[in-house]
This record gives C-alpha cells, sequence and structure tokens, in this order.
C-alpha cells in the first residue's frame, strides 16, 4: 500500500498546569528534511525528537512545532543585579561627565536595557519528557493515518492512468497494419516517378525495403512498455516506501512511448502516443508525493 509523504498530525495532553501541543505537518521532498521550533524547557531534547521523526516519517519536508498553552510555572524572571549595578555606574559617570542630573526614573531605564532581567527555565523532569514522547507517537500515529488516506488516493489514480497507457497501446495495434502499407506504397510511389530516370535493382531494392520497414518495428518499444507497467503495479502493491523506485520506472515508460512516437511515422498512432504521454506526465507529477 501506498503512503504519500503530505500529511498532518496533532496532538495534545495536560501535564500538571501546563497544556503541551504538538503539531506536524509533512510535504513531499527528495530527502528528510526536518525543521523543528520547539519551546526552551524541551530544547535540549531537539536530536532525539529529530530521530524519532526520521524513524517514524522516514521522508519528507517536516515541520514540527512543540509548544505549550496556559503556563504558569515554566520560567521564573529574576533581577540581573550585576548587570543592573554596571549600567548604574556606567550612567551615574556618564551624567558626571556631561554634567546633566542623574535621571529620577533611573531604575525604570535600567530595567528595559539589555539582560537586565534573565530567565531561568525550571529543570525538565524525566517524567514530563516522556509525557512529550508519548504525544509525539500521538502525533506520529495522526500524520501516518493521514498518509495513509492519501496513498489510496494515489494508488487508485495510478492503477487508474496505468490502465488508460495499457488501453492506448492496444489501439495502436490497430494501425500497424496499415502504416507499414501505407510505408510501402509510398515508397513505391516515388520510384515509379523516377524509375524512368535511373535502372532499379528489383531485388535490392526489396532488401533494402524490408530493412527500413524493419527499422520502423515498434513490437520491441510495446513488450518493454507492458513490462514497466507490470512493474510499476507490481512495486507499488507489494513494495514499502516506493516513491523514488517508482519514479525510475515511470522514467523508463516515458522512454519507451517518446520511441514509440518516434518511429510511429502515422499520424493516428503518433495521436495515440500523445495521450500516453499526457497520462504519464500525470503519474510523473503525483509520483513525487509517494513516500
Amino acid at each position: 500500500m501506498l503512503f504519500s509523504m503530505t500529511g498532518f498530525g496533532k496532538a495534545t495532553c495536560n501535564y500538571k498546569n501546563k497544556k503541551i501541543v504538538i503539531e506536524i505537518k509533512s510535504l513531499n521532498s527528495k530527502q528528510l528534511d526536518i525543521s523543528t521550533r520547539i519551546v526552551g524547557l524541551y530544547r535540549e531534547k531537539d536530536i532525539e525528537i529529530r530521530n524519532l521523526i526520521a524513524q517514524n516519517l522516514e521522508r519528507g519536508k517536516i515541520d514540527l512545532s512543540l509548544y505549550i498553552e496556559d503556563n504558569n510555572s515554566q520560567s521564573t524572571t529574576f533581577l540581573n543585579q550585576n548587570i543592573i549595578s554596571n549600567y548604574k555606574n556606567q550612567i551615574e559617570d556618564t551624567c558626571k561627565t556631561l554634567n546633566i542630573k542623574v535621571p529620577d526614573n533611573l531604575i525604570e531605564i535600567i530595567l528595559q536595557l539589555p539582560d537586565s532581567l534573565k530567565t531561568e527555565s525550571t529543570i525538565l523532569e524525566e517524567e514530563e519528557w516522556l509525557a512529550v514522547v508519548e504525544l509525539l507517537n500521538n502525533a506520529f500515529s495522526q500524520i501516518k493515518m493521514f498518509r495513509s488516506q492519501e496513498g489510496l488516493s494515489l494508488q487508485n489514480m495510478f492503477i487508474s492512468k496505468i490502465s488508460n497507457i495499457r488501453h492506448l497501446l492496444e489501439e495502436v495495434e490497430l494501425y500497424e497494419k496499415e502504416r507499414v502499407e501505407k510505408i510501402r506504397a509510398r515508397l513505391e510511389e516515388n520510384l515509379k516517378s523516377i524509375e524512368d530516370k535511373i535502372s532499379i535493382d528489383r531485388n535490392r531494392l526489396e532488401q533494402e525495403m524490408i530493412y527500413y520497414i524493419e527499422k520502423l518495428d515498434v513490437n520491441e518499444e510495446k513488450v518493454r512498455l507492458r513490462n514497466h507497467l507490470n512493474y510499476f503495479i507490481e512495486t507499488m502493491e507489494k513494495e514499502e516506501a516506493p516513491g523514488k523506485k517508482l519514479g525510475f520506472i515511470a522514467q523508463e515508460m516515458g522512454r519507451e512511448i517518446n520511441t514509440l512516437g518516434s518511429k510511429s511515422n502515422h499520424s493516428e498512432m503518433q495521436i495515440l502516443v500523445v495521450k500516453m504521454k499526457d497520462e504519464l506526465e500525470q503519474i510523473k507529477e503525483q509520483v513525487l508525493n509517494v513516500l
């Protein structure tokens, strides 16, 4: 079964007097590309969180947010006395040098200067971290369910497009005999127009004509294209995370369709080839979303 790389998961839990929230968004990407926004208390666990993401989501552009709502005790703010004292001395010295009065609201001014206040985060307890890990797993379960639903839609679309290409390939056979006869007739007609001017060896001509028509034979391309179509479906149904492989198979399908078009030399066959290309292009676009 296919899984899409597109997904969303959100999980929340209450721990003591705080509400912990995790949101995970996933989009398609060639590799695993992780971006995290983690509130300060849990930032020390960033590497562990990234490892959990890699184990569970494998590939995609992953955007994770971990934050706290209604937190009254996450951190405590203190006066940074050393910094404040240093600011006070500098301001008083400056005022004395410039011969101006020291402001009456000196403390208010100092408290607005950088680093006058410091925030000390509380220590992350093991029990709280285990609650966050469980929350992460809940969010992973949600995003996997989302990916599964999207993957089923992709699988149905691929089956439909592959089936359309099969039918178009069968229609090609309707014009093959007619195409060869038209090519032979056109060559014969062109030769007749110059037959009175040059001497023609009919046996050699027949050999060359057979050789030319064989060069336009598309049976090998049809066989290979059918094999690629079968392999695409087989890979999609049996392998886990086959996105990259399906992309390679789609490229091979494109090569055979292009060769079929270049050899067709027949307007109706070329129309069928264009339709096959259109179906394949839609497959290629959506394969980029497959895990």
